[in-house]
């Protein structure tokens, strides 16, 4: 009995956790993966499911419903002719390189070190959506051949020890780029395609250690969150679009980042043991 409440209970956190990451993918433009990491994290600890490996197991399945929510979005942006082709393939190889590197290096690590990665690039993250000025340039057009290769893994690297798709990263730095906004948006879903899938394909194949992983696992991606999570983000992230249409995006990006950089230096602290 007290397994089936257990199971209810991970459902239902899990209904809200998709909801709130579908509407706040939809309000503020952001990959639902920035939220669905550490609300995972928090309730899959609380359920009693904390292990050395469980932000592993957080950041494979965020990067597993990236996957579909970027395939999704990538289609809807290219019917509106707003995917950069040629940046998508000219960056392709090298954040697909990074995003490897990525999965090969957080399998290697535990929660605490990951907590801490997660935690100061969060903060980064966090930091540049409420202090970042859209006038900031560092180029009038998007590095290409050896530029590129340097600065593409990057991209593909840091997002994976987050696991998210390719707006926070991305985003930033086509349009410190000179890329317009539209179009770096629809651009970054497909760098989330080329993050998630390899990302997911080796996160499948690691060892999670069976006393301390919530119930269906393979590998790293629980797949009872990686269900309900699309099937609520599918559902609200609509909504969220609705609300962005009548509300002041500048503004609640601002707040949205003030938000996020607690929610970085909780996950500091606790990494830290305090």
């Amino acid at each position: 009995m007290a397994e089936i409440q257990l199971d209810l209970l991970m459902g239902a956190m899990l209904l809200g956790i998709g909801a709130v990451a579908g509407v706040l993918a939809g309000l503020l433009g952001v990959g639902g993966g920035i939220i669905l990491v550490p609300s995972f994290f928090y309730a899959f600890q609380t359920l009693g499911y904390d292990s050395p490996q469980l932000m592993q197991i957080c950041l494979a399945t965020s990067l597993a419903t990236i996957v579909v929510t970027s395939a999704r979005s990538v289609l809807a942006h290219n019917r509106k002719g707003a995917v950069d082709w040629a940046i998508l393939r000219g960056w392709a190889p090298g954040i697909a390189a990074g995003a490897l590197i990525g999965v090969m290096v957080a399998s290697s690590l535990r929660s605490t070190a990951l907590m801490a990665i997660f935690g100061g690039l969060a903060m980064l993250v966090g930091l540049y959506m409420a202090l970042g000025r859209q006038h900031w340039r560092l180029g009038q057009q998007m590095p290409m051949g050896w530029r590129g290769y340097l600065i593409s893994p990057v991209i593909g690297f840091l997002s994976v020890l987050m696991g998210i798709g390719g707006g926070s990263f991305g985003v930033p730095t086509m349009s410190l780029f000179s890329v317009p906004i539209h179009r770096a948006v629809a651009t970054a879903a497909g760098f989330g395609i080329i993050i998630a899938v390899p990302s997911v394909a080796v996160f499948l194949l690691v060892g999670i250690t069976p006393e301390a992983r919530p119930p269906f696992n393979i590998g790293a991606v629980n797949l009872v969150a990686f269900v309900i999570v699309i099937a609520m983000t599918l559902l609200t992230a609509p909504l969220g679009v609705a609300l962005a249409h009548r509300t002041d995006a500048v503004r609640l990006k601002r707040i949205f980042g003030a938000f996020l950089t607690l929610v970085a230096l909780n996950m500091l602290r606790k990494a830290l043991g305090w």
